[in-house]
């Protein structure tokens, strides 16, 4: 089989190895747009699940990825001059040029084209190594991000909506070296501002700020220079960040990189021999920190796919319907997460042991209908049917409507 993978992130490149560790005759191609090693991003989150799949599909992808993640068994939240300290689940960083490292050379190793500097919109941008004529593929993996080219051409077709965040936030990287994941929350006169830290490798972290778009106008944010707006918000999270500086990219016009969250999804993820992976198919919000675990489960759920059905539309069906039903959770989880920092002023009143507790909590789906002290004090003193039983004869229809059409929570950072 003739592949083009249109896009060098981790679900391209990992298609492409699972790919060929079943069958070398493939003839596979990933295209990415950007030069080598000019990845724009600080580190990735995952947890230990994604290790556990990672070995069974490519020992020697996942020893490398595991040998350049760190690890992180505690959360920290700064919350107005208390900090609280919650021990949960380990978690791994990993930086997001050392993934795509890993993955490209695996990759090559492997027998696998990998083109950089080369964008591709349509086919006629698919060329074959040193010759002008276009590489007949047939499968195109439109691996290429949740502002997808390829997605877009036929964005009809694959029914892409796009439904933009509230709030704002900017992605940046810091020289402080978090010793758990660590959350912040600063009041300010114009409103709340947060950041999620943590450890990518020995020496960096990244921490992501976040903030409503009330806050980021009231702080002059919106119009600081790309310094100014970086020394802005290290004066207001001194405290987690130790003094060290925060560290960001310019843009063009001199200021930060600040975005509302794009939430995408598409009524259908292949068109003819096009088929849609990771965020080009679908994005989840970055609080919960799933993006990259979800697209490398992707690109396993497409190779089995391919590999389990003789013909190429039943294939691409039947990794539609797995993924389909697989994302339900975690989708979910997303959508409460993102919820909840947009109504951050309604669990800010509690203490900060019990606010924190409710930020583990924030997937639930009864949790904005619930006034938060009731529902800390329920989910502490009752186990989670005992909750629900309590929470069901107190809300009534309201409850009811809550539960309407409830799945499966994933899990949260």
């Amino acid at each position: 089989m003739k592949v083009a993978c249109v896009g060098g992130g981790p679900a391209g490149l990992y298609f492409s190895i699972l790919m060929k560790l079943r069958d070398p005759s493939h003839d596979i191609t990933v295209y990415e747009r950007d030069p080598a090693g000019s990845t724009y991003g600080w580190g990735v989150t995952y947890w230990a699940g994604l290790l556990d799949v990672l070995r069974r599909h490519d020992p020697v992808s996942a020893r490398a990825v595991a040998d350049h993640s760190v690890r992180w068994s505690d959360g920290v939240a700064y919350v107005r001059d208390r900090v609280t300290v919650h021990h949960g689940d380990q978690g791994f960083g990993i930086g997001r040029h050392t993934l795509l490292d890993i993955l490209a050379r695996r990759a090559a190793s492997l027998g696998v084209r990998v083109e950089f500097g080369h964008p591709v919109t349509g086919p006629a941008d698919m060329t074959a190594p040193a010759a002008a004529e276009p590489f007949r593929a047939d499968l195109v993996v439109a691996g290429d991000g949740a502002n997808s080219r390829l997605r877009t051409r036929h964005a009809g077709h694959f029914g892409t909506d796009v439904v933009t965040g509230r709030n704002k936030y900017v992605w940046l990287g810091t020289t402080k070296v978090f010793d758990a994941f660590t959350f912040a929350f600063t009041e300010t006169a114009h409103g709340w501002i947060w950041c999620y830290g943590y450890r990518y490798d020995e020496g960096r972290s990244t921490c992501v700020v976040e903030c409503s778009p009330t806050t980021w106008t009231g702080l002059g944010l919106d119009r600081a220079s790309h310094a100014d707006g970086l020394a802005l918000l290290g004066r207001l999270f001194a405290e987690p960040l130790d003094g060290h500086p925060l560290i960001g990219r310019p843009q063009p016009d001199g200021g930060a990189r600040w975005l509302n969250f794009r939430t995408v999804t598409n009524r259908s993820w292949h068109r003819d021999n096009v088929v849609l992976l990771g965020d080009a198919a679908h994005t989840t919000h970055y609080s919960t920190g799933a993006g990259t675990t979800l697209a490398l489960e992707d690109a396993v759920a497409l190779a089995g796919a391919l590999h389990a059905a003789p013909r190429l539309r039943p294939a691409l069906a039947r990794y539609e319907q797995e993924r389909r039903a697989a994302l339900v959770p975690a989708q979910s989880a997303a959508r409460y997460s993102a919820r909840w920092y947009e109504n951050l002023p309604r669990y800010m009143s509690l203490e900060p042991s019990h606010m924190f507790a409710l930020l583990g909590q924030r997937h639930s789906p009864l949790l904005p209908y619930v006034p938060p002290q009731l529902y800390y004090r329920i989910d502490r003193a009752a186990g989670r049917v005992e909750a629900l039983r309590i929470l069901k004869r107190r809300l009534g229809p309201t409850l009811a409507r809550a539960l309407h059409g409830r799945r499966p929570s994933g899990r949260s950072r």
